[in-house]
């Protein structure tokens, strides 16, 4: 399994430049995976029907990225909630069931896996704390992404030192909804109807769930920014649940975006 390119994953300008040499992150692709097939590339969601084998491959190599061992990524079973854990020194590779993760722990990395909802990375260089966020449209407008800042917070973070960026999602042009969804967004505040444009299919909308994110995040009082790729028209970089269901496809992969904080 050594015989395909190692991955190679994207980076926010934002939390390059804040952080420095002390925290390490990436927006990983399809890039550099085992995976075959519909998973082709570096698949990583355990819970795909993809060879377990060639996932933990996958998996191995996001860590080794990271210069640490498979069995120092922290990932959690994703639920679509807006619930957060704190990452422990001695972590023992649980996935209990949550959205976010944070940790002060160096030498651990903590990874969202993503298709289409929003993978968020954070970090406060200043004081040692680093956080990783799934955020769909659920999480998003049930506030996972403020209690991660919060869950920062106790750990001794601080909202004037916090950067955060928004990777790999869908966009705008690709996220069509119907009228429910529209209803409820407008329900939690009659405001949010900016995050809607008509369709052309009569009575729906398209979402833009990334604008979304990037404002609550800056509501929160923190630096944030996207990186402002669309995952469903690129299927050589990445994948998309809502591709997979257009093209009938019986499952699909996952991308993982993943932070750690240095070992000194």
């Amino acid at each position: 399994m050594t015989d395909t390119p190692s991955p190679a994953p994207l980076q926010s300008a934002l939390l390059t430049e804040a952080t420095g040499e002390a925290i390490r992150h990436g927006y990983f692709t399809r890039q550099g995976g085992v995976s075959e097939g519909i998973y082709r590339g570096l698949n990583v969601g355990l819970g795909s029907n993809d060879s377990r084998e060639k996932v933990v491959e996958n998996r191995r190599r996001v860590a080794e990225w990271f210069d640490l061992p498979e069995a120092s990524l922290a990932t959690v079973h994703q639920v679509h909630s807006p619930d957060v854990v704190v990452i422990e020194p001695g972590y023992d590779g649980t996935r209990p069931a949550a959205d976010a993760m944070v940790t002060a722990t160096p030498g651990v990395v903590l990874g969202v896996l993503a298709a289409d909802c929003g993978p968020v990375l954070f970090a406060d260089p200043e004081h040692g704390v680093i956080g990783a966020a799934h955020a769909g449209w659920k999480g998003a407008l049930t506030g996972v992404l403020e209690n991660t800042i919060d869950a920062m917070e106790k750990l001794g973070a601080s909202r004037q030192t916090i950067v955060a960026c928004l990777g790999p999602s869908i966009s705008r042009s690709s996220y069509e909804v119907g009228p429910e969804f529209v209803d409820r967004f407008l329900a939690y505040d009659p405001a949010y109807e900016r995050y809607f444009t008509p369709s052309s299919k009569p009575g729906h909308a398209m979402f833009d769930l990334p604008t979304l994110t990037v404002d609550r995040l800056r509501a929160a009082g923190i630096r944030a920014e996207s990186l402002g790729i669309c995952t469903y028209p690129d299927d050589e970089r990445f994948f998309s649940y809502r591709r997979t269901t257009h093209n009938r496809e019986p499952d699909y992969g996952r991308q993982i975006s993943a932070i750690a904080i240095r070992e000194v």
